[in-house]
């Protein structure tokens, strides 16, 4: 007989029940709860996410098909589709964002001797959001446009290692720039942004409190130049220049010089304008850094494709957070079990093997090993 955890079981054994049990009581999570406690609740939704399921109905039924394996994971009894469904529409999403961040914490500590393909000591984030579409005749409260509605997922993503520093959810309506005010950074940060996020107002207070940026310039940006520096064409750099704003609005939000690097790509012959208050790097410094503000782009894409957030299993505000953030811890737990296993396949085969064995009562590392070396095989055999 076969008594080794599950993979699923695995997985959550990565997760401080004290903890958990610490943001449940915070937000009095099982009160009056008869039966169906929020760790129940966590371990259907963390099995939607693994293994895909498209509905209440689908997770329903793939856990009570495995009843022996849902007491190793600390159920007691069968799930009900609409037990589930009033704790997802009902029980605090607070309670899975907090236990979120107590994962990035654990994540960021694991990860942060990853190497950065930029050579510099400070901490670099990428800062960017993504929107996730909602139907309008089903989502009413997260109107977008006319004819759809959306929320929006804002992520401050350190790039060594990609776990998000910070999340937030709000409606599409939300201007991205608006959630800058909230995202914590401290002094020596440094934070690559789009032209999305150009406000001089904010950005100056970003300078004053010692934090680098380094964003987009627009196409009408009106600036006088106070000097230029050397500049290496053969690299791609254009100009350097340390200027000053014009625009009478524009100079009273940021009364301090400012750099302006004209960067073309020598691979791409793409032509960018960068704008920063980091001084003490080369302009290909510059432009290195805003090259890999796409890893944002890439978390987000990686997301979207491997976790469930495009079919949402309740239609309420609350339901939808709490299965947005499950579906971030469970990455994070994805995340945390390969540096500690010490397992060299990136998070996306590491995931796509485990979601087709959650139930599965073997090792990971040796599930991953299993996997790896038929992988091997097929492709030297050509199957």
């Amino acid at each position: 007989m076969n008594t080794s955890p599950t993979v699923l079981k695995q997985l959550l054994n990565y997760l401080s029940r004290y903890e958990f049990n610490r943001c449940v009581q915070h937000y009095q999570g099982n009160r009056r709860c008869r039966g169906f406690p929020c760790w129940s609740q966590f371990v259907c939704m963390a099995y939607a996410q693994l293994t895909g399921r498209h509905s209440l109905r689908d997770i329903v039924l793939g856990l009570n098909a495995h009843p022996e394996r849902l007491y190793h994971l600390g159920m007691c009894q069968r799930v009900a589709r609409s037990t589930l469904a009033d704790a997802n529409e009902y029980r605090d999403y607070r309670i899975y964002q907090d236990l979120g961040y107590h994962l990035i914490q654990q994540a960021r500590l694991l990860y942060q001797d990853e190497p950065l393909a930029v050579e510099l000591e400070q901490t670099v984030y990428a800062f960017d959001s993504t929107l996730i579409e909602l139907c309008l005749n089903v989502f009413p409260w997260a109107e977008f446009r006319t004819t759809k509605a959306a929320v929006k997922l804002h992520t401050l993503l350190d790039l060594r290692g990609l776990i998000p520093r910070f999340l937030t959810l709000s409606t599409g309506k939300l201007h991205d720039v608006k959630v800058l005010d909230v995202v914590p950074l401290v002094a020596g940060d440094i934070v690559i942004m789009d032209r999305a996020y150009l406000d001089f107002e904010r950005l100056y207070r970003l300078q004053r409190r010692a934090v680098f940026f380094v964003t987009q310039a627009k196409r009408n940006l009106r600036y006088r130049r106070v000097c230029s520096l050397p500049r290496d064409p053969a690299q791609g750099v254009r100009a350097d220049q340390y200027i000053v704003l014009c625009s009478p609005t524009s100079r009273r939000a940021y009364p301090e010089r400012l750099r302006r690097v004209s960067f073309t790509d020598p691979h791409s012959g793409k032509h960018m304008v960068f704008l920063t208050n980091y001084f003490t790097v080369s302009a290909i410094t510059v432009a290195a850094l805003f090259q890999h503000r796409w890893q944002v782009e890439l978390f987000f894409k990686w997301i979207k494709q491997h976790l469930r957030l495009k079919a949402f299993y309740g239609t309420s505000p609350n339901a939808v957070k709490t299965q947005i953030w499950i579906a971030v811890c469970m990455y994070l737990l994805v995340a945390i079990a390969r540096k500690r296993l010490g397992i060299a396949a990136s998070l996306h085969t590491l995931l796509r093997i485990l979601e087709v064995n959650a139930l599965e009562k073997i090792p990971i590392t040796q599930l991953v090993m299993n996997a790896l070396d038929q992988k091997s095989i097929s492709r030297i055999t050509g199957d």
